[in-house]
């Protein structure tokens, strides 16, 4: 067993979707438990720290225009293989190539507007984490 833990952020279209609880059920469902949540409105540098390999492509923009519209709702996940079993469950980032009963294949309306993020990388989900989170904000599952 891999204890790990990853970040995923719930997007401004499936918050307006009303499907948060749908969405933080399928991690559960899938022993991926919430160790840290909160909901934010992310500002222009936060968008860039967690997409900055993004920066110069095309889609940038509108992706940062699309990620400061509205809130988001931050998610710590913990469990076995989480990063992996993350990626998974959210599906492929285009939802024209998820497969049924993803997150991004059920709830995305495009590329850009593709419901969740999820950390790519264990170096990625550290990162991510305690950016967004101060250290006092995630808590240890129960087990």
């Amino acid at each position: 067993m891999v204890l790990e833990h990853t970040l995923s952020i719930i997007k401004p279209n499936a918050i307006n979707k009303h499907v948060i609880g749908d969405i933080i059920k399928r991690f559960e469902d899938n022993k991926l438990f919430v160790v840290g949540l909160k909901m934010l409105k992310l500002n222009f540098h936060q968008v860039l720290f967690i997409y900055n390999e993004h920066k110069n492509k095309l889609f940038f923009n509108d992706l940062l225009k699309f990620m400061t519209s509205n809130p988001v709702v931050l998610l710590v996940l913990e469990g076995d293989n989480a990063i992996n079993r993350n990626r998974l469950i959210i599906g492929h980032t285009n939802p024209i190539h998820a497969i049924p009963g993803t997150i991004r294949k059920d709830y995305a309306d495009n590329i850009t507007e593709n419901a969740i993020h999820g950390s790519a990388s264990k170096e990625a989900a550290k990162k991510e984490i305690y950016y967004l989170f101060k250290k006092d904000e995630i808590y240890k599952k129960i087990y």
